[in-house]
């Protein structure tokens, strides 16, 4: 399958993020959809079909962290990366060991973004 038919999933509370981060996505080439919240995403009947996920850390109710456990116990192995305003070293380390793809600070550059998507995708291919 050829990575631009490949489906990258935003899940950010705020939505200027979902609507910038969508919009360059779709001008990549990308399918995309944009989520609110986990709950949201987790509602999506078609999480099978999804490549790659950009996860904001801090959301209400559920937070990246813990959507990226729910995922791994519920058996999907999708490319995560990671996003935040926040910058932590400690939560950079914690998201990496369990898998992560890459870890990127808000406002995030067009490139770092869609080389950490090039990145995951990749590892759909390995």
């Amino acid at each position: 399958m050829s990575d631009k038919c490949r489906t990258i999933c935003v899940v950010d509370d705020d939505s200027s993020v979902c609507k910038a981060l969508s919009r360059l996505i779709k001008l990549s080439g990308f399918n995309v959809k944009s989520y609110r919240s986990a709950k949201e995403f987790l509602d999506d009947k078609q999480l099978g079909s999804i490549d790659l996920l950009l996860l904001d850390i801090k959301m209400p109710v559920m937070g990246g962290f813990a959507l990226q456990d729910h995922l791994f116990a519920a058996g999907f192995n999708i490319p995560i990366v990671f996003m935040t305003a926040h910058e932590v070293d400690r939560m950079r380390a914690k998201v990496m060991e369990k898998g992560a793809v890459a870890f990127l600070q808000k406002p995030i550059e067009e490139q770092d973004l869609l080389e950490a998507i090039d990145n995951g995708l990749k590892q759909l291919n390995t």
